[in-house]
Protein backbone atom coordinates (compact mmCIF):
# COMPACT_ATOMS: atom_id res chain seq x y z
CA UNK A 1 0.00 0.00 0.00
CA UNK A 2 1.17 3.38 -0.58
CA UNK A 3 0.86 6.69 1.09
CA UNK A 4 0.89 10.22 0.80
CA UNK A 5 2.77 12.68 3.24
CA UNK A 6 1.51 16.41 3.04
CA UNK A 7 3.64 19.13 5.29
CA UNK A 8 2.07 21.26 6.71
CA UNK A 9 3.09 24.34 9.49
CA UNK A 10 3.22 22.97 12.56
CA UNK A 11 0.84 25.73 13.45
CA UNK A 12 -1.75 25.12 10.79
CA UNK A 13 -4.61 23.32 13.20
CA UNK A 14 -3.89 25.84 16.05
CA UNK A 15 -4.33 28.45 13.25
CA UNK A 16 -7.59 26.66 12.21
CA UNK A 17 -8.84 26.42 15.84
CA UNK A 18 -8.34 22.63 15.97
CA UNK A 19 -6.56 20.28 18.41
CA UNK A 20 -4.23 17.90 16.38
CA UNK A 21 -6.97 15.35 16.86
CA UNK A 22 -9.61 17.13 15.00
CA UNK A 23 -7.01 18.72 12.33
CA UNK A 24 -5.90 15.04 11.82
CA UNK A 25 -10.08 13.82 11.56
CA UNK A 26 -10.64 16.53 8.99
CA UNK A 27 -8.05 15.70 6.87
CA UNK A 28 -8.88 12.09 6.26
CA UNK A 29 -12.83 13.55 5.95
CA UNK A 30 -11.11 15.29 3.27
CA UNK A 31 -9.20 12.70 1.79
CA UNK A 32 -12.75 10.57 2.05
CA UNK A 33 -14.56 13.28 0.02
CA UNK A 34 -11.69 13.64 -2.33
CA UNK A 35 -11.95 9.96 -3.11
CA UNK A 36 -15.86 10.78 -4.03
CA UNK A 37 -16.79 8.76 -1.04
CA UNK A 38 -19.25 9.44 1.69
CA UNK A 39 -17.69 9.29 5.10
CA UNK A 40 -20.02 6.20 5.81
CA UNK A 41 -19.51 4.87 2.58
CA UNK A 42 -15.45 5.38 3.28
CA UNK A 43 -15.57 3.75 6.94
CA UNK A 44 -17.25 0.49 5.52
CA UNK A 45 -14.27 0.53 2.73
CA UNK A 46 -11.75 0.71 4.87
CA UNK A 47 -12.76 -2.12 7.12
CA UNK A 48 -12.93 -4.29 3.35
CA UNK A 49 -9.11 -3.45 3.68
CA UNK A 50 -8.47 -4.12 7.24
CA UNK A 51 -8.43 -0.45 8.60
CA UNK A 52 -11.10 0.16 11.01
CA UNK A 53 -12.79 3.24 12.47
CA UNK A 54 -12.84 2.11 16.14
CA UNK A 55 -9.92 0.18 16.81
CA UNK A 56 -10.72 -0.90 20.92
CA UNK A 57 -9.95 -4.06 22.73
CA UNK A 58 -12.97 -6.04 23.88
CA UNK A 59 -12.10 -4.70 27.51
CA UNK A 60 -12.09 -0.65 26.26
CA UNK A 61 -15.53 -1.66 24.40
CA UNK A 62 -17.18 -2.64 27.80
CA UNK A 63 -15.84 0.20 29.70
CA UNK A 64 -17.14 2.59 26.43
CA UNK A 65 -20.75 0.40 27.06
CA UNK A 66 -20.97 0.48 30.66
CA UNK A 67 -20.27 4.54 30.52
CA UNK A 68 -23.00 4.62 28.14
CA UNK A 69 -25.17 3.05 29.96
CA UNK A 70 -25.00 5.38 33.17
CA UNK A 71 -25.46 7.94 30.81
CA UNK A 72 -28.69 6.96 30.18
CA UNK A 73 -31.88 7.89 31.26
Amino acid sequence: MKSLVVEYPADLPGLLKMTEEQFAAEVRFLAAAMAGLGRVEFLHKLGAYGFYAINLHDEQIAAELNAAAELAP
